[in-house]
C-alpha cells in the first residue's frame, strides 16, 4: 500500500522543476492534491481580494458582488486553462490576454497589489497543504509551483517578483500584515461570495468562518466561530490527512479528465467571453 500510495510522489522526484515545473504543478492539481488545492487557491482568492485598494476596485465595478457566480466562474476557468494546458498552449496564450485585457483599464491599482495576488496563489495554498493534506508538499513540488507562479506574473508584467519562494514568502508575510485591514469593500464582497457558497445553516457558516485565520477575518468583518467549530474543523482535517495517508490510494482519473465546466456556461464557452464586459 505503501509503495503504491507514494508512487506519484517519486515520479515527482525524478523530474526537474525547473525544467518540468507545470507538470508537476498540474500533477498536484489533478492528482495527489485536488481537493485541498482547490480550497487553498480558494481561500487565495479570498484573500487576494480582500486588501482595500483591491476589494475598492472589486465592489465598484459590481463583478464580485452583483455578479458573483460568473466572476468566480471566470477566475476558475481561466487559471485551470493555464494549468492543464501549460503556458505556452495556444489557449493559455488566449487566456493570459485575456487576463491582462481585464486588468488594463485598472493601472491605478498598485504594481505591489499585483504581486500580492501572485503570491496568494502560491504561499496560501502551500501552507494549506503543510497543514491539511495527506502529506505535506516535497521540495520539487514547492519549488515547481513557486516556478509556475512566477513564469506566469512574467507574462503578465508583474514587477518585483522575488527569486525564491523563501523570498516570496517573506514579502507575503510583510506586505499581508500591513495591508490585508479592515474595510467595507472587503466584507460586501465576502458577503456575496458567502451568500452563493452557504445556502443555509449556521453551521455552514460558521464553518466557512472557521477556513479563515484572525487577520482574514478582521479584513473581511466576519465574526470569530465558537472554538468547539473551530477545534472540531482542525479535528475532522486531520483525520482526513491520516485517514488519506494510511488507507487511500493515487486519484485513478485526474480532476478535469473531463474536461472544464462550469455553472455559468452550460454550453461550454470561449476564453474571449469570459471576465467582465468592455
Amino acid at each position: 500500500m505503501h509503495r503504491v500510495r507514494y508512487a506519484n510522489l517519486r515520479r515527482v522526484q525524478s523530474l526537474d522543476p525547473d525544467a518540468d515545473y507545470e507538470d508537476i504543478y498540474r500533477q498536484m492539481v489533478r492528482v495527489e492534491f485536488p481537493f485541498d488545492l482547490k480550497l487553498g487557491l480558494n481561500l487565495g482568492f479570498t484573500r487576494s481580494f480582500s486588501t482595500p485598494a483591491v476589494a475598492a476596485v472589486l465592489a465598484g465595478t459590481g463583478e464580485l458582488t452583483e455578479r458573483t457566480q460568473k466572476r468566480r466562474d471566470d477566475t476558475g476557468l481561466l487559471m485551470y486553462e493555464l494549468i492543464l494546458n501549460g503556458l505556452d498552449h495556444p489557449r493559455s496564450r488566449a487566456a493570459i490576454s485575456r487576463i491582462n485585457q481585464i486588468h488594463r483599464p485598472y493601472r491605478k491599482v498598485p504594481a505591489q497589489e499585483y504581486l500580492y495576488v501572485l503570491a496568494c496563489c502560491v504561499v496560501v495554498p502551500l501552507r494549506w497543504l503543510d497543514r491539511y493534506a495527506w502529506r505535506r508538499p516535497c521540495c520539487h513540488e514547492r519549488r515547481a509551483t513557486f516556478r509556475f507562479y512566477a513564469e506566469l506574473g512574467r507574462r503578465m508584467n508583474v514587477a518585483g517578483i522575488p527569486g525564491t519562494l523563501e523570498e516570496l514568502e517573506s514579502w507575503f508575510d510583510g506586505y499581508d500584515a500591513a495591508h490585508l485591514v479592515p474595510n467595507e469593500p472587503a466584507a460586501a464582497i465576502e458577503r456575496a461570495g458567502r451568500a452563493l457558497l452557504v445556502k443555509r445553516g449556521r453551521l455552514r457558516n460558521a464553518v466557512l468562518s472557521a477556513l479563515y485565520d484572525d487577520r482574514l477575518r478582521a479584513a473581511t468583518g466576519v465574526p470569530a466561530p465558537p472554538w468547539p467549530v473551530r477545534a472540531g474543523l482542525h479535528l475532522v482535517l486531520r483525520a482526513r490527512a491520516v485517514g488519506l495517508r494510511r488507507f487511500g490510494r493515487p486519484r485513478a482519473v485526474p480532476r478535469f479528465a473531463g474536461g472544464l465546466t462550469a455553472k455559468s456556461y452550460p454550453d461550454g464557452y470561449e476564453i474571449s467571453e469570459l471576465g467582465p464586459k468592455p
